[in-house]
């Protein structure tokens, strides 16, 4: 597929967006920006290259009832309205053509309170703008693996991170949220308030409200045992990698990718370019410990490059900061039980025939404290699954022809997917209802409806992972 640009046609045209949204502009203490603005391709822009949309205009808010007033001007002048937290949105709903897109980037603020191990968070915060200021008192939240993940689409949909295992998903650690209903109404929703709203923003992502600020307990973290061990790509070392990480200490949180070895500074000049499997480790025990829960993966091959040190938690993004980069990325993912030696000999196959060198397939380990965790207690519901397996096949020019690399992604895809048993919201493109399906047993969805139709009956947050409201047909 070759990316088409178009020229900013809208309904209203953008050339009157000005005008329109004037009022708009009078009752925000944040940035209004129309196509006349001169940050206006730029704030448009996300981390996907391939998306070139024009949107009627992109409020950065500055507060809460900034946004409480964006969601009343939309409704009352029958707007569509996208919401961006940090622009990583694998189904690319940050921005929407001819749509007012409420940017949270701007509400960044964090405040710990040390003694009580508690974080509130602005939405439009990151997992790396969290991660420093809470390591400097001992403490960390588990939350997603690249620093530049907004904390509003990675809370809302679940949020599996660096120390799932050991602390769970990012949901498990919210006590409350401030959230801005379809009505303009701000509210506070926790076990004693909005009780099924609080349900719901955990793990149905932003189908109920734009949550602007989180409430959450942190984990004592001092010094992790993290880094890069890099093993040959063999089927024996990517099972027995597998069939360790599902039964190892809660403390090993690990994530897998099978990929050519890049040419960081840690791996050996020759080496770069080849098939690897790369086992991104966080330990959050002490380091004697650590150093004996890694002995096994370190016994299955000889490794390639081993980077694996004590640092600071906030230093493992080191190894993730390529991430933060603009891509065009064709996904696809699944959670799995138990993944057949067809469906490894498939994924090093197609590592071997990738259509670019920065297409990768991850292996994540899941159980421990995710796992013990009622699977009705929140919206994510998939508690008990051991694996989460992600296809990504990644480019980095714009200009460059899609296709290729979507077939690639769809033709593994299609090899390995009986092995799935469910996905993670977060992890899902535009995949059509049954995949959605797929996100929420039946009994969660339908609960999800209900609280749908209670917080937003007019579907007016639609452009996300859509849950429609109960009685609504698809």
């Amino acid at each position: 597929m070759t990316i088409t640009r178009r020229a900013p046609l809208a309904t209203p045209h953008l050339a009157t967006a000005a005008q329109l949204l004037e009022p708009l502009r009078a009752q925000i203490a944040g940035t209004l920006i129309t196509a006349a603005h001169a940050e206006y391709d730029t704030a448009r822009k996300i981390y996907n290259v391939t998306v070139d949309r024009y949107p009627l205009a992109v409020v950065r808010a500055a507060n809460a009832q900034d946004v409480a007033a964006t969601i009343r001007f939309a409704r009352d002048h029958t707007l569509p309205l996208a919401v961006r937290s940090g622009g990583h949105s694998v189904g690319k709903h940050s921005v929407i053509d001819d749509a007012l897109v409420l940017d949270l980037s701007g509400m960044k603020q964090i405040a710990i309170d040390p003694a009580a191990r508690i974080a509130r968070v602005g939405a439009g915060a990151t997992s790396g703008d969290l991660a420093g200021p809470a390591s400097a008192h001992g403490l960390a939240l588990s939350t997603g693996d690249t620093h530049s993940v907004g904390m509003g689409g990675l809370t809302t949909g679940g949020g599996i991170g660096f120390m799932v295992r050991k602390h769970g998903l990012a949901i498990d650690n919210l006590l409350a949220a401030q959230v801005v209903t379809a009505d303009g109404a701000i509210v506070v929703a926790s076990p004693e308030s909005h009780p099924e709203l609080f349900w719901a923003i955990r793990g149905g992502g932003g189908n109920f409200g734009v949550v602007t600020e989180f409430t959450f307990r942190l984990a004592p973290v001092g010094q992790i045992l993290g880094g890069d061990l890099m093993l040959p790509a063999t089927r024996e070392v990517l099972r027995g990698y597998l069939d360790y990480i599902a039964v190892a200490p809660d403390e090993l949180t690990t994530i897998g990718h099978l990929m050519h070895a890049p040419p960081a500074p840690y791996v050996p000049a020759e080496r770069v370019g080849e098939p690897v499997l790369s086992i991104l480790v966080c330990w959050t025990g002490t380091i004697e410990d650590g150093e004996r829960a890694l002995a096994p993966l370190r016994a299955l091959a000889t490794p390639i490059a081993d980077a694996v040190a004590p640092m600071p938690y906030p230093a493992i993004y080191q190894f993730t900061a390529h991430q933060a980069q603009p891509i065009g990325v064709s996904i696809r993912s699944m959670f799995a039980d138990e993944l057949s030696d067809a469906t490894l000999d498939a994924a090093i196959a197609a590592l071997e025939h990738a259509t670019s060198p920065y297409s990768a397939i991850q292996f994540r380990g899941l159980g421990g404290a995710m796992a013990r965790v009622s699977p009705d207690a929140t919206a994510f519901a998939h508690r008990d699954r051991r694996y989460l397996v992600l296809l990504l096949g990644i480019w980095l020019d714009a200009a460059e022809d899609a296709t290729p690399h979507e077939a690639w992604t769809l033709r593994l895809w299609e090899a390995i997917r009986a092995d799935g048993a469910g996905v993670y919201v977060n992890f899902l493109e535009n995949e059509g209802d049954e995949r959605l399906r797929a996100a929420y047993p039946p009994a969660t969805l339908a609960r999800l409806r209900a609280a749908k139709r209670r917080y937003d009956p007019q579907n007016r947050f639609r452009f996300n992972q859509n849950i429609l409201p109960e009685g609504e047909a698809a």
